[in-house]
């Protein structure tokens, strides 16, 4: 296909889509494929949800059908354009991060705690979201991270990370985006040179990393160079200043000719595609008055695909003008022959698809009976078994529905809490985000803490390990069991473990 200068720009672009929008935001949509001829779009599940103010939700956004009205916005868009579409989407834990009632798999966080085959099993989860992308019409995953989360308090990262161990982490972002490329989607690993050890949510502002450059080498980036010497073929790059990398300016590493070209293209050997995060992020997207210009400086960083830029349309006019055709011929090479590479060339009608349930579940039955664990202190089986047999065991929840599955699967008559001489408390952590200490209540963290000091207290903890810091001192608790997730089959794999030791047999 004979493409023009601005036609060739075009196709760097990938600007944002809402699932949920009003006919008018689908049509203008239409008006960038149509007119300006953009190459991709990002899809995100609508403007309340999106990376800029993800913690602003609306609370009256009609989601039915959300699953049904992505597929059918696919076609609807590639349809009228004139090159197939590169379509994306943001799911770290699979399509559910942003469609309801989609197979949802463990966060990385939980993923990184897996004690045995952890590589496999990682590969196996990254195929399985593949497949189901894959059959939507979606040829993208804007996904792993392969930041190495060593700030406990990090506000943004956390159980998006594989963990604080540099070489899990490495091993693990690869196995993901390996299984992801076995089912045939693009995948990338982000958000370099590393994000895990931040204070700031670059969607808010501007973190700064403030490590020397041998830090930085023996830390964040060592995941980036195991992906770039095992032949991965995306990386995203941060909205992050990294001033060791840029002769100590704090310049976001998105929009950094350093970092990306100098650092991860020339020194680390890095010949893929380099893609920004999104543009509208407020790190970046502030720092420049005239629309367009945020794109040329991130299009003259290194980047060679433009992620949720808000003026598509003056960004592919200033790109045009202040950059060479040979500058644009290298990146426009790049994106179409990953285009070729993901079968978008070969674009054909995107079904709704029809979900495995019993071979997800079976999956997550097996995850969650290796990533359960005893993380602090230790279940004696002699003592538990002794106070539930004279009935001197009670049990009380916090956070949770009322009822829930688990206390029901327990199947054991517990004691009055005021009565009782050993309690198992088990906590249902509200949110994974750190905001508002994981969304767990103060006076319902200060009953926990004051339960743990007057009696003999089990710990069952349902969510994010690193919220387990809200809930006082784990020393005073007799044993801590980590559920990670509060899945059904998280709940049962813990059920099982308490079940040996309180087993009237």
């Amino acid at each position: 296909m004979n493409l023009s200068k601005k036609q060739k720009v075009a196709q760097i672009f990938s600007p944002a889509a809402f699932i949920h929008d009003s006919e008018e935001k689908y049509q203008a949509i239409e008006k960038l494929i149509s007119e300006d001829e953009i190459g991709g779009l990002t899809f995100f599940h609508s403007r309340h949800s999106a990376a800029a103010n993800f913690e602003k939700r609306a609370e009256t956004l009609d989601v039915e059908n959300t699953l049904e009205k992505l597929v059918k916005l696919i076609n609807r868009y590639q349809t009228i354009s004139k090159v197939p579409l590169l379509i994306s989407i943001d799911g770290e834990y699979g399509l559910a991060m942003r469609i309801e009632k989609t197979p949802q798999y463990p966060f990385a966080i939980t993923l990184g705690a897996l004690k045995e085959n952890s590589e496999e099993l990682v590969e196996e989860v990254g195929y399985r979201m593949g497949m189901e992308m894959e059959e939507c019409g979606i040829h993208l995953n804007l996904a792993p991270c392969a930041d190495v989360n060593t700030n406990p308090n990090n506000p943004v990262i956390g159980y998006r990370s594989f963990g604080n161990d540099v070489e899990k982490v490495s091993k693990l972002s690869y196995a993901m985006y390996s299984g992801l490329s076995k089912a045939g989607i693009g995948a990338c690993l982000k958000h370099f040179p590393g994000h895990g050890d931040t204070a700031t949510d670059s969607h808010l502002g501007l973190p700064v990393l403030d490590k020397s450059r041998k830090e930085l080498e023996a830390e964040e980036l060592i995941p980036f160079q195991y992906g770039i010497d095992r032949g991965v073929e995306m990386v995203m790059v941060g909205h992050l200043a990294v001033p060791a990398f840029t002769n100590g300016e704090s310049i976001p590493a998105s929009i950094s000719h350093d970092i990306i070209t100098s650092l991860l293209k020339e020194k680390m050997g890095f010949d893929g595609i380099v893609i920004s995060d999104a543009l509208n992020m407020k790190a970046v997207a502030d720092m420049f008055d005239k629309p367009g210009e945020l794109e040329l400086k991130a299009f003259q960083a290194g980047n060679d695909i433009l992620c949720f830029s808000d003026h598509v349309r003056e960004g592919i006019e200033m790109i045009t003008e202040h950059s060479s055709e040979s500058e644009i011929d290298t990146v426009f090479q790049k994106v179409w022959e990953l285009k070729e590479k993901l079968g978008v060339m070969n674009e054909r009608e995107a079904d709704v698809p029809a979900f495995d349930w019993d071979s997800h579940s079976k999956l997550q039955t097996e995850l969650a009976a290796n990533y359960v664990s005893v993380i602090s202190g230790k279940l004696d089986k002699s003592k538990l078994k002794k106070l539930s047999d004279s009935g001197k065991l009670g049990y009380q929840e916090f956070f949770g529905s009322e009822n829930s599955k688990f206390k029901e699967s327990l199947d054991f008559e517990f004691t009055d809490s005021e009565q009782a001489e050993a309690m198992l408390i088990s906590v249902f952590v509200p949110s994974h985000k750190p905001l508002n200490q994981f969304g767990m209540d103060q006076s319902a963290l200060k009953k926990i803490a004051k339960l743990s000091e007057e009696k003999t207290c089990y710990l069952l903890h349902f969510g994010n390990p690193l919220a387990l810091k809200h809930l006082g001192d784990l020393e005073n608790f007799v044993a801590v069991i980590c559920g990670y997730q509060n899945f059904e089959e998280t709940q049962e794999a813990v059920r099982n473990t308490l079940s040996i030791f309180l087993s009237r047999t």
